[in-house]
């Protein structure tokens, strides 16, 4: 899953998508009244980004800025208005000065990609009060720490100065945060249960350890000492430094926490249900509103629970194959359970055993890049890594995930892999994930569309989850066309991966529409999935509080796996892989009905290199 360390309302400021049809790029030779309507639009547009990310100076510093690099964002509920009305300003601005008829193909997709974000922003923000805060794959308590230790940078004694005063900050950030989870418990938003345990055990990890207690540093304060030892300075302002930081950290900064534990203490005597958001108020119309914008369709919750049964029962067909090509007699769900408990698809529950995992990973990973220019015409120019989970926030991290790049190559491409229990880890899925969350999934996409400069700045940083996820689903199965999953276990992981999203879309539908219990999904997925019993937890807990997102996995894939088999059958021979993988990825993130529409004019202009 793509996971990246903004705020809320740099989410909604940042969010762009279109519905239109439009052609893959402008005409080689657009007349000069385009090119200088163009102009003059892709210059507001890079203004409109500018004032947005000004709004966020932990987005600008994800983006590799050092602007209001001594600040954390405001996540007040005043703040996410102020991105809103700023969004609808600028939208109001665009269609005042601008005439859509006068631009060339691609900047009218930029018009739409524009307009039709802010559209979304809307939708977002009118349910922004029925999101959870803590949810079962993250929260922001454990989100700050990493956002320091992972993006802001230390080359200057003023870069360790506003380090210590965005410590400092940490106290007015998490008040805000413990006022909105107050505020929204008080409104009947209560999330589950389960949810306050590890939210509190992950904070309460924050901010244990040293400088705040006995026993080894604190993740953040070893973190500083660290980038402080490799600064270029005098020994005495290292120590001057040092000394801020330590009373930031052991003043405002724990304050802060102490805080939000607080705020989590209280709220957790009203958390009396596991249940979906169909019991919240109004829950089946936010519900719906989820699904609008995770799938970018109008897909009803019963058609995307349908497709979800019919994709499982297709999936588990294949799965048969490869249970009688190994010679495997009992049923499916005997053959899962083998899989599961068999030492032979487990890595040790070791130090070794983890480090075992990641070198895995990181060799699949590299058979992708070493075949890749076969099949891609474009490749990220950013490095990518694989890390494990910080063992802080193991508890409430999802199994695996990507982090982007900075645009200024100062921090990698991070797949991450949450390794807190490796008896819960299977072998066989290893492959697949590294496919998705590394390459050729996420990476190829999410940093290939920073580094295209031609495009809008908020077109090459936005995110549609339907379109991003169902990219990273794709590039497993095509993991498979370009010549990896050898062995028949690695295959048989492949298709569990696949069935793990086909799942997604009965138990989140299940969930949330069809009134399912917590323990009703996890049993439909013990009879349904390959996935491990604390891997399956997790992916339950993680859909009821956060809903709607796991269904734009599938209905992402399946729309670029119909593309593709629409593009070879109207091109027969003219079709070349690297050209459809061209077009696919060579507009940024787009809704699914666009990327439908930028294939079509592909084909109907009969194949060939995208322009």
């Amino acid at each position: 899953m793509r996971r990246l360390l903004i705020s809320s309302a740099a989410v909604l400021a940042l969010c762009a998508a279109a519905p239109a049809v439009m052609a893959q790029a402008a005409p080689a030779a657009a007349p000069a009244e385009a090119q200088s309507e163009d102009a003059r639009l892709n210059a507001f547009f890079e203004q409109a980004f500018e004032a947005r990310v000004a709004l966020s100076p932990q987005r600008m510093t994800s983006l590799g800025r050092k602007t209001d690099y001594d600040k954390l964002d405001d996540v007040s509920d005043a703040a996410a208005e102020r991105s809103l009305a700023l969004q609808e300003a600028q939208l109001a601005q665009m269609k005042a000065q601008f005439d859509p008829t006068k631009l060339s193909e691609q900047s009218r997709l930029s018009w739409r990609l524009f307009e039709h974000g802010v559209q979304q922003a809307r939708l977002s923000n009118q349910w922004r009060d029925w999101g959870f805060q803590f949810a079962a794959n993250g929260n922001p308590t454990t989100g700050l720490p990493v956002f320091l230790i992972n993006n802001h940078r230390i080359s200057s004694v003023a870069d360790a100065e506003a380090y210590v005063a965005r410590l400092n900050a940490a106290e007015r950030y998490m008040g805000q945060v413990a006022d909105t989870l107050t505020a929204r418990a008080a409104k009947g938003v209560v999330s589950p249960r389960f949810v306050f345990e590890p939210s509190i055990d992950n904070t309460r990890a924050v901010i244990a350890g040293a400088p705040f207690d006995g026993g080894a540093d604190n993740p953040v304060w070893a973190d500083f000492q660290k980038k402080i030892a490799a600064l270029d300075a005098d020994q005495a302002t290292k120590d001057r430094l040092l000394a801020s930081a330590r009373t930031a950290l052991t003043g405002p900064y724990k304050r802060g926490f102490d805080t939000v534990l607080t705020a989590l203490d209280q709220v957790r005597t009203q958390a009396d249900s596991d249940a979906g958001v169909w019991r919240l108020p109004q829950g089946e119309a936010y519900y719906n509103a989820r699904l609008q914008l995770s799938t970018t369709t109008d897909l009803t919750a019963d058609q995307i629970h349908k497709i979800g049964l019919d994709e499982v029962a297709r999936i588990q067909r294949d799965m048969e194959t490869i249970k009688t090509q190994v010679g495997f007699t009992g049923s499916l769900q005997d053959f899962f359970a083998f899989l599961k408990t068999d030492p032979q698809f487990q890595y040790p529950n070791t130090p070794e055993g983890k480090e075992a995992y990641l070198t895995d990973a990181r060799a699949f990973v590299a058979q992708v890049m070493a075949v890749a220019p076969q099949w891609f015409s474009n490749l990220p120019k950013a490095p990518l890594e694989v890390r494990a989970v910080e063992p802080f926030r193991e508890a409430t991290a999802s199994i695996a995930f990507y982090n982007s790049p900075a645009p200024d190559g100062s921090r990698p491409g991070i797949y991450y892999v949450n390794l807190s229990d490796m008896t819960q880890v299977l072998k066989p899925q290893i492959e697949g994930i590294s496919y998705h969350e590394g390459a050729p999934g996420h990476h190829f996409q999410i940093a290939y569309a920073q580094e295209m400069e031609h495009l809008p700045s908020f077109r090459r940083f936005g995110g549609y989850g339907a379109y991003s996820e169902g990219w990273g689903l794709y590039s497993e199965r095509l993991g498979k066309e370009m010549g990896f999953y050898q062995d028949p276990y690695s295959d048989f992981g492949r298709l569990s991966t696949e069935l793990w999203r086909a799942v997604r879309l009965v138990t989140d539908t299940g969930l949330h529409a069809k009134r399912w219990s917590r323990e009703e999904a996890m049993d439909y997925f013990r009879h349904n999935s390959l996935l491990s019993e604390r891997d399956i937890q997790k992916e339950v807990e993680r859909y009821i509080t956060n809903p709607g997102q796991a269904t734009s996995y599938k209905i992402g894939e399946l729309k670029i796996e119909e593309l593709r088999a629409k593009a070879e059958a109207a091109l027969g021979d003219k079709f070349d892989i690297k050209d459809f993988h061209t077009v696919v990825l060579g507009s940024g993130a787009v809704p699914l009905d666009v990327l439908g529409d930028l294939v079509d004019a592909w084909i109907a202009k009969g194949g060939g290199q995208p322009a």
